[in-house]
């Protein structure tokens, strides 16, 4: 399957309500307004296609984007590759749900994620700290060093209320994250969650959204879900 059938094919699945709703939060045109569960059929065809991934990734059409990371081969792409891809994610959907998925499962996600992280720029720091989540909320405690996940619960205390609006959402989903699925320090990110309180992130055009941590870990844990990991990362 080539570009052009893959971007008829998504056009023809689009829905004017769903284009709507992703232009209120942040897409422009081009776009179809495709749902992700109504992609998967169309993956189900091609499997993984990092060629493909990359004409799709290319063409601006958000939903063509969003799709490219669903038959990307994320082992094969390099640091660069994943550089022009947080280039091109213009908001947080693809930021977020795109590039950070993609790269946490490579084997270079933490290198990556640490340097978005430390860059300044919104969307990279979103990026970074969401590819944290991805990662602690899919792979085993043990991959991961737990002096410098301490070290992070200590970075979002400190700087989240100060940090850009969609970083203290990533930020806040990381405490929420390592609170529930890395068991090593669920009681130091419950205490950080505790010490944070709750985070008011302002949309534009939007009432501000309140975000609490604290809260959320609490609801989970008392539905049992503590320790939860997901078995895929991606669609």
């Amino acid at each position: 399957m080539d570009r052009e059938t893959v971007m008829h094919e998504l056009e023809a699945i689009g829905k004017e309500r769903l284009k709507k709703m992703y232009l209120s939060n942040g897409a422009h045109e081009p776009l179809f307004g495709v749902a992700t569960g109504a992609m998967k059929p169309i993956a189900k065809k091609i499997k993984v296609n990092q060629g493909l991934a990359e004409e799709l990734y290319a063409t601006g059409n958000y939903d063509a984007m969003y799709f490219a990371g669903i038959i990307a081969d994320p082992k094969t792409m390099k640091e660069s590759d994943y550089e022009r891809w947080i280039d091109g994610a213009y908001f947080y959907m693809l930021s977020d749900y795109v590039v950070a998925v993609t790269l946490s499962e490579s084997d270079i996600a933490q290198k990556v994620a640490d340097k978005w992280i430390e860059s300044g720029n919104e969307l990279r720091m979103s990026a970074g700290w969401s590819c944290y989540c991805w990662l602690l909320g899919n792979r085993k405690d043990n991959e991961f060093d737990k002096n410098k996940i301490s070290k992070m619960l200590k970075n979002v205390k400190n700087s989240i209320h100060d940090s850009p609006e969609r970083t203290k959402s990533a930020m806040n989903n990381f405490l929420y994250t390592v609170g529930i699925s890395y068991l090593p320090l669920h009681d130091k990110a419950v205490e950080t969650a505790k010490e944070v309180g709750t985070v008011e992130v302002k949309r534009e055009n939007k009432k501000s959204s309140f975000l609490n941590a604290y809260e959320s870990i609490q609801k989970e844990v008392d539905r049992g879900k503590l320790g939860f990991k997901r078995k895929y990362v991606r669609c």
